[in-house]
């Protein structure tokens, strides 16, 4: 019998570092991802500023696993005969045929069409779009202005990590932030959304929300208001869809993440409803709590069909939306909400590598975790310092 999974970001690295010590002996385990390398993809924005910290947030996935590691890109996926196709990095088309299977692939940015987006602006994924954002920025003149599209977490960061380079490198250099909602981090919880703001305003960022892209040119970036807002670099972080093996969606999975009679779908890859009925955000934080679902129920229905019991599958497990807070990088600062309370300032920075550095640990990069720690923190008394009292904020009343 063989379990395939498909994606090794947050997802398909923990769900498949769980099934190795779980599955039975007899069970082939094999990992199908397009890269040799795991991203920690929340960490990623800092490569802008900080390019050394690469080493730090990539993990070789032959050094994490044990199992099988085929380094291909699906190119198309039967969930229910369990079959998928791949395309491997020389260009042949090879099949894949799976008992019990999982779809981790994550997601792709989102142009929605937009005219000229695509072509002119640099999207936030990979390494290479990190070092490109700084290799353009790093080209720029006092005066010119960086735009980035999209005010989620993904667009705060790089913003705010755009801001602390221009302050780093003496550049007289505008960044400013394009929302199409209200506020920024317009998923998340009111309180944390105010701080944030006030965090990217901190750190010289301009804001502009309410505001959506109609198209873009080499100069110019069109609002749907009808105004033009000229730009010197364009960074897109807009949105997400889903995987080119799944034509580009994200289809909808219940609470047991089931995608097929063979397959389930865990992390961004999907768009799941939990439990209570409540749609998922796309974050890593819930990829990685959907693993653990996933590989209990990969578990039990290996288990059933080891045993050729036939009749009704078992009962699956199922999934419950909950998580304990929101973090968020804005240049040299952190935005953290843990309950009902808003951390800012050096407790956000050190309680958000403290995550990044124990998910490393988690997927046994503990080197990585340690160099992380070090470069973001230092070490000493210093870094482990308690909270300053004007650092955290009690929002239970202003939810």
């Amino acid at each position: 019998m063989q379990v395939a999974v498909f994606g090794a970001g947050y997802a398909g690295l923990t769900l498949a570092r769980t099934l190795e010590r779980t599955l039975p002996s007899d069970v082939d385990l094999v990992v199908v991802d397009e890269s040799q390398d795991h991203l920690v993809q929340h960490e990623l924005h800092r490569v802008v500023r900080r390019p050394s910290l690469a080493d730090e947030i990539t993990v070789s996935l032959t050094d994490a696993l044990d199992c099988a590691v085929r380094q291909a890109t699906v190119t198309d996926l039967d969930a229910d005969a369990g079959v998928a196709t791949l395309e491997t990095p020389g260009g042949a088309e090879e099949t894949l045929e799976y008992d019990v299977g999982a779809v981790c692939l994550g997601a792709r940015t989102a142009f929605y069409g937009l005219d000229g987006v695509r072509e002119h602006a640099t999207p936030l994924k990979r390494l290479a779009d990190a070092r490109e954002i700084r290799r353009t920025f790093l080209d720029l003149a006092d005066g010119d202005r960086v735009v980035v599209g999209g005010a989620g977490l993904s667009g705060v960061q790089v913003a705010g990590e755009l801001a602390a380079l221009a302050g780093e490198k003496g550049l007289d250099v505008e960044v400013c932030l394009l929302e199409q909602e209200p506020e920024v981090a317009p998923a998340f919880p009111a309180a944390f959304q105010r701080a944030v703001h006030d965090a990217l305003l901190d750190a010289g960022v301009s804001v502009r929300t309410g505001t959506a892209v109609e198209r873009a040119d080499a100069e110019t970036i069109t609002l749907t208001t009808g105004s033009d807002l000229d730009y010197d670099q364009f960074v897109w972080t807009g949105g997400i869809q889903g995987s080119p093996a799944l034509d580009e969606d994200r289809p909808v999975v219940r609470a047991d993440l089931r995608l097929g009679t063979s397959t389930f779908a865990v992390g961004d890859t999907a768009r799941v409803v939990d439990s209570d009925g409540e749609a998922v955000p796309a974050s890593a934080s819930a990829a990685i709590r959907e693993a653990s679902v996933a590989a209990e129920n990969i578990e039990r229905l290996v288990d059933h069909r080891r045993e050729d019991a036939g009749g009704f599958e078992p009962r699956l497990a199922r999934y419950r939306f909950d998580v304990p807070g929101w973090l968020v990088s804005v240049g040299d600062d952190a935005v953290a909400k843990v309950g009902p309370t808003v951390l800012t300032g050096r407790p956000a920075l050190a309680l958000k590598t403290t995550v990044g550095a124990g998910y490393l640990g988690s997927v046994g990069a503990i080197q990585e975790a340690t160099d992380l720690v070090r470069a973001e923190l230092g070490i000493g008394e210093e870094a482990a310092a308690d909270p300053e009292p004007e650092d955290i904020v009690d929002v239970s009343q202003a939810e």
